[in-house]
Order: C-alpha cells, then structure tokens, then sequence
C-alpha cells in the first residue's frame, strides 16, 4: 500500500483502493445479494445521530451510501428499504462491536 494519511492510500501496484480498505457487506436489495461499500460504517454513523424518524433516516443513509457506490435511479425505492431494513436491524450489540472494529482500524492507521 502506498501513500499517507495526508494524501490518502492507494494500491502501489494499480494504484486504485488498497483491497484492505475495501469494506464491502452484500445485502438482499429487490431479491439479489447487492455489495454496499462501507454499509457497515455508515449504519454507525447515521446511528450515532440520532436522526429520529424513518424518511430522514433513509434520505442520510442514500446521501452516504452513494459517495461511495452506485444507486440506479430505476431502483432506488428498492434500495431505500434495504438501507432502512439494515438500519433497522442494528442491535446494540452489533453496534458495540461495530464501534470497536471501527476504533481498531483507526488505531492502525494513526
């Protein structure tokens, strides 16, 4: 891996992502396994602020998914209920572990 906190990592071979930063959850969206970059990641954030009702919810989850992944226009009604769904089904347990898998990562890049 090549690169710094600075100027970000890349591959030092393709020069794309490094595959360990490739944080990649497969979900069912419209009946297909569907890989969501960094889903995980962004469950936690939306979670931590508290955002109260399901619309706004799933309007921030859609914004922070799609920085990362392309949502098909024809298809985002579908997505949106998959996110929700996902969103839905953090336990705190999962959010725990989830926390800490993220300070460990942070850790190893500092």
């Amino acid at each position: 891996m090549g690169g710094d906190a600075k100027d970000g990592y890349y591959c030092s071979i393709c020069g794309g992502i490094p595959p360990d930063q490739i944080k990649i959850k497969k979900i069912p969206i419209d009946g297909k396994e569907t890989g969501i970059d960094r889903l995980d990641w962004i469950l936690l954030d939306v979670y931590r602020r508290n955002f109260g009702n399901d619309e706004t919810i799933t309007d921030e989850l859609v914004k922070r998914v799609q920085q990362f992944n392309y949502i098909p226009t024809k298809k985002m009604a579908e997505y949106r209920a998959a996110f929700l769904r996902e969103y839905k089904m953090l336990r705190p347990d999962d959010i725990r572990l989830m926390e800490e898998q993220q300070g460990n990562e942070e850790e190893s890049h500092a």
